[in-house]
């Protein structure tokens, strides 16, 4: 298998178990961001499942992929997001008193999660190179003697 195909394989695996972590915390918390019951609606379990799940998702993606998770990360929130948009709006029926959010209203939202799994994706790359930047590591941090012997190289000349 190429390394091109492995690559492409490796980050839809990744995206999709971002996806899942996304789902099952919204399924696990019992939220629905995408109705407005009044209100009520705005409450602390609400506030995680805006934030903190698809922080999860994103550190999830990263963690799988490696680096350059952080860019795929922003696709986790996206499907079950979308699907669930999708959903509410062409099948199922609304309870009385509720109401899907317009969707201007509901885009701000999916912003909001996407930037959270971004965040999440920026410390998933952290934990996997253990450094951040662009740089690898060893470019880095040089070993204690080979910065002696440079500066002790550099004052001989």
């Amino acid at each position: 298998m190429s390394p091109g195909m492995m690559n492409f394989l490796m980050g839809t695996l990744a995206v999709l178990a971002g996806a899942l972590v996304n789902y099952l915390g919204d399924k696990l918390l019992g939220v629905r961001l995408e109705l407005f019951w009044g209100i009520s609606t705005f409450s602390p379990i609400w506030v995680v499942d805006l934030f903190v799940v698809p922080f999860f998702a994103g550190l999830t993606v990263s963690l799988i992929y490696g680096l350059g998770g952080k860019i795929l990360s922003y696709f986790a929130p996206l499907i079950p997001r979308i699907a669930s948009y999708i959903y509410i709006y062409n099948y199922e029926g609304l309870p009385d008193g509720v109401s899907l959010l317009p969707l201007a209203f509901w885009v701000l939202i999916l912003i909001l999660t996407i930037e959270a799994a971004a965040f999440g994706g920026v410390m998933g790359e952290i934990v996997v190179k253990k450094t951040y930047g662009r740089r690898p590591k060893e470019l880095v941090y040089k070993q204690k003697a080979s910065r002696s012997s440079a500066l002790l190289d550099s004052e001989k000349q």
